[in-house]
């Protein structure tokens, strides 16, 4: 066994704690090979495997995070112009907010501060689609190859869709909003930078807090899908030979809302139970970039045709991403 397999399979995917689970529930008569005993294992495995990993990164990332406030930002992203400065927004997206409501008042910031709409669009798209810690989950889960690239075309869509709204010109379609938090967060800031360590113990507990409900009831349902549900069924509904099936993943992801941490080990049952590898994506990538009450938040922030267009050149891309995994799956 290679290095990097054994870091992906055992450190990552958290194997041997899976087997482990197995043999504790065989030891108290759970029959792990029913229906029910396989959906136990799932669930405690799962839930054990993200939460354990959900912590380590939110604490990480939050260190990294904390270097980057929105005024360091705004003057990274003031450096450049053009595809550049798209560019440099949606990498900057992957370090900051955990999902898109998270990132509204941020973008809202950026807006005001005379940053190219374009930019602070590609910032908003990138920050819920792709960050680190979706990065070291999916690669436990699907693989290191399938991971990048996932965030390499999350990027690609954060950078085309801020492009595509820059030359549209459209700053005309922001509503006239007054920071009134803005002092507040400054001198929030301004305490991160000085207790750094005790801010990432307070977004991990916060972050835990917040997605704990979604990851329970997203693991439980991947449960339901991995052990209850036939396969033959999802293959014909979501398999990747259902040319429809993209589409239908991502309208349904939309109008849900979860963190990214719950919509992975449905994503995970559904893939392996026969759902085509870009179905399953691009739901996930539906729910945390479209999600309904962002949505709703946003149009605080913009009107409602900027709205529209944001919705349905992310909605495109989420889609398109999809057909190109597909088409790829039988490649990697």
């Amino acid at each position: 066994m290679s290095l990097w397999v054994f870091i992906q399979d055992q450190v990552l995917g958290m194997k041997w704690l899976n087997e482990l689970i197995g043999e504790l529930l065989l030891s108290v008569g759970v029959d792990i090979y029913s229906k029910m005993g396989g959906s136990i294992q799932f669930w405690l495995y799962d839930v054990i495997k993200i939460f354990v990993l959900l912590g380590i990164l939110i604490y990480g990332i939050s260190i990294i995070e904390s270097y980057f406030p929105p005024e360091k930002c705004k003057k990274i992203l003031s450096r450049f112009n053009g595809l550049k400065a798209n560019t440099i927004a949606a990498l900057l997206g992957t370090v900051t907010p955990f999902c898109s409501c998270s990132s509204i008042p941020i973008f809202i910031g950026f807006t005001k501060a005379g940053l190219p709409l374009g930019v602070t669009f590609s910032f908003l798209i990138s920050s819920p689609l792709v960050d680190l810690g979706s990065l070291v989950l999916l690669t436990s889960i699907f693989g290191a190859e399938i991971a990048l690239l996932y965030v390499l075309l999350g990027l690609v869509v954060a950078v085309i869709g801020g492009t595509v709204i820059d030359k549209m010109r459209m700053e005309g379609y922001l509503e006239s909003l007054v920071d009134e938090n803005a002092e507040t967060r400054e001198n929030a800031w301004q305490w991160i930078q000085e207790h750094r360590l005790e801010y990432a113990k307070d977004i991990t507990l916060a972050t835990v807090k917040k997605v704990f409900w979604y990851v329970l009831v997203g693991v439980g349902i991947g449960a339901f899908i991995h052990n209850w549900i036939p396969e033959s069924f999802i293959e014909e509904v979501l398999g990747s030979d259902n040319y429809f099936s993209v589409i239908l993943a991502t309208v349904i992801g939309i109008p849900m809302y979860a963190d990214i941490f719950g919509t992975i080990p449905i994503a995970e049952a559904l893939y392996y139970k026969g759902a085509g590898l870009g179905v399953v994506l691009s739901f996930m990538m539906g729910v945390t970039a479209l999600s309904l009450p962002s949505i709703v938040m946003l149009r605080k922030a913009v009107k409602p045709k900027l709205l529209t267009v944001f919705i349905g050149i992310v909605a495109i891309g989420i889609i398109l991403t999809g057909y190109f995994f597909n088409f790829i799956q039988n490649f990697i």
